[in-house]
């Protein structure tokens, strides 16, 4: 049952092998999101998306957990955490290209920059701390890009 557990864990963990990228990983996860979420036959705003997010969350700590090791508190392979924050930055907003362009350029931007106080949740015990930087991230992005949307800038 542990092998079984750890390789699920692991194929979550990176995404279905994404996080092996050996250029970006984290950058690869997130446009595979937005991919995915650009082919989905639902809005941002639907339930089955937020279903989609909602379990996202639910397996993701486990997931990135799983990835850890004694000497790695952070593995790069760990990216589950981007694909979950890509989602959530994608929340409420148009299915169109320039909407997602946009959406994946300040994901990445706030989960690179990791501004205040978002670094401090890598501080989180194991996959919680991998996971949450990142989907504060795109709960800020959310709510910045919901805003220009709604206001029409």
């Amino acid at each position: 049952m542990r092998k079984v557990s750890g390789a699920a864990g692991r194929a979550v963990g990176t995404a279905l092998g994404l996080g092996l990228f050996p250029v970006a990983p984290a950058t690869a996860a997130s446009l595979a999101a937005v991919a995915v979420y650009y082919l989905l036959p639902v809005g941002g705003g639907s339930p089955v998306f937020l279903g989609l997010i909602a379990g996202s969350l639910v397996v993701g700590p486990w997931a990135c957990g799983s990835l850890i090791r004694p000497d790695d508190s952070d593995p790069k392979g760990a990216v589950w955490d981007e694909v979950a924050g890509m989602w959530l930055t994608c929340l409420f907003l148009p299915k169109t290209l320039p909407w997602l362009a946009v959406a994946f350029l300040v994901f990445r931007v706030l989960d690179v920059l990791k501004p205040w106080p978002i670094r401090r949740l890598e501080r989180l015990p194991g996959g919680w701390g991998i996971m949450a930087d990142d989907v504060a991230a795109g709960l800020v992005g959310a709510a910045l890009l919901n805003v220009v949307y709604r206001v029409g800038w």
